[in-house]
C-alpha cells in the first residue's frame, strides 16, 4: 500500500470522522501531503553517497477561512502529516537533520481553498543526519521565517552539510533522471518526458497523454476518484495539463486549476492519485 493510501486511512479514522466535515472545503489533506512530498523533493541535498538530506521543518500557509476552520485541529493534522513525511522520506530514503514538524499559518493574500508550503532544516543539536524511521520527538520549531538567520525559511540550511562538486558515482541528483550523466546515457537536445504513478513509469511518446479511469485513456487510473477522462498532458515548451472537464478537477503543485504549465518534477494530484511529471534532456 502506498504512502498516500496509508495517509488518508489514518485520516480518516480520525476524531470520529471530524476531518471529514473539516474537509469539505476546498483544501484536501491529500494535497498538502502531496505538496510535502514535493516539497521534500525539490529540496533534496546530497550529503554522502548514502544519505540525501531533506528539509524537516514545514510551514503550510493557508487562506483565513481555510485556517479557521483547521485551526482547532492543527496538533492532529500536524502529527498526520509529519507522520507521512517521515514515511515518504523512507521510502525515498531520506534522511533529516532533525525533528519533523509540520505547522499551520494563515496567510491573508490567499483565496480559499489556496495554499503554500515553505521548509527548511532545522539541525537539532547534534547536526546530524536522521533515519526517518528513528526521528525523535522534539520541541515545536518557530513558526514562520526567521529574517537575517540562517536555516530561516528562505535561507540555506542551518548546519547544511556541503553539497558535493560532482554526486558520487552510481548516484543522481534529485530531479535527475536515472542514467542520466552514467557511462552510456544517451546525450543530445531532446527531450524525454514520463509521468510516475505509484512507482510505475509511463513514457510520455505523442503529443497529447490523456489520463483517466477509462479503459480508452492513454493512461488508466484505478481511482473512484477519478473521471473516465480525466486531464490530459500536452507536450510542447513548455508542457502542459489541461483539466478535461473532471469531477473533482485537478491540483498542481498545491493549486487547484484547470489549466497549468508543466516542469520537471511537478506533482499532479487527481482524485487520491499523485502523479509526478518528469523531463529530461537526452
Amino acid at each position: 500500500m502506498g504512502v498516500m493510501k496509508r495517509f488518508e486511512q489514518r485520516l480518516e479514522g480520525l476524531v470520529n470522522g471530524t476531518f471529514a466535515k473539516v474537509f469539505k472545503s476546498e483544501v484536501q489533506p491529500v494535497e498538502i501531503a502531496g505538496a510535502l512530498q514535493r516539497e521534500c523533493d525539490n529540496n533534496a541535498t546530497i550529503w554522502n553517497r548514502e544519505r540525501t538530506v531533506v528539509p524537516n521543518d514545514f510551514i503550510v500557509e493557508l487562506s483565513a477561512p481555510d485556517y479557521e476552520r483547521l485551526s482547532p485541529y492543527s496538533g492532529q493534522l500536524g502529527d498526520e502529516l509529519s507522520g507521512l513525511v517521515r514515511d515518504y522520506a523512507k521510502q525515498q530514503r531520506y534522511t533529516f537533520m532533525g525533528p519533523i514538524k509540520v505547522h499551520l499559518e494563515k496567510a491573508d493574500d490567499l483565496d480559499t481553498g489556496l495554499y503554500r508550503v515553505r521548509s527548511r532544516t532545522l539541525a537539532s543539536s547534534t547536526s546530524q543526519p536522521q533515519a526517518p524511521d528513528r526521528a525523535p520527538a522534539g520541541p515545536a520549531a518557530p513558526h514562520g521565517p526567521q529574517p537575517g538567520r540562517p536555516g530561516g525559511y528562505g535561507y540555506p540550511p542551518a548546519a547544511a552539510p556541503p553539497m558535493p562538486s560532482a554526486p558520487p558515482p552510481g548516484a543522481h541528483r534529485p530531479g535527475q533522471a536515472p542514467g542520466a550523466g552514467r557511462p552510456g546515457a544517451v546525450s543530445g537536445g531532446q527531450v524525454r518526458r514520463w509521468i510516475e504513478i505509484n512507482g510505475t513509469r509511463h513514457q510520455i511518446s505523442r503529443p497529447t497523454l490523456v489520463l483517466g479511469r477509462s479503459t480508452d485513456a492513454d493512461v488508466r487510473i484505478d481511482d473512484p476518484g477519478v473521471s473516465r477522462r480525466h486531464c490530459e498532458i500536452r507536450t510542447g515548451t513548455p508542457s502542459t495539463i489541461q483539466d478535461l472537464g473532471s469531477t473533482n478537477g485537478i491540483v498542481v503543485d498545491g493549486q487547484h486549476t484547470t489549466r497549468a504549465t508543466l516542469r520537471d518534477g511537478s506533482r499532479i494530484v487527481v482524485g487520491s492519485t499523485t502523479i509526478v511529471y518528469r523531463q529530461a534532456e537526452g
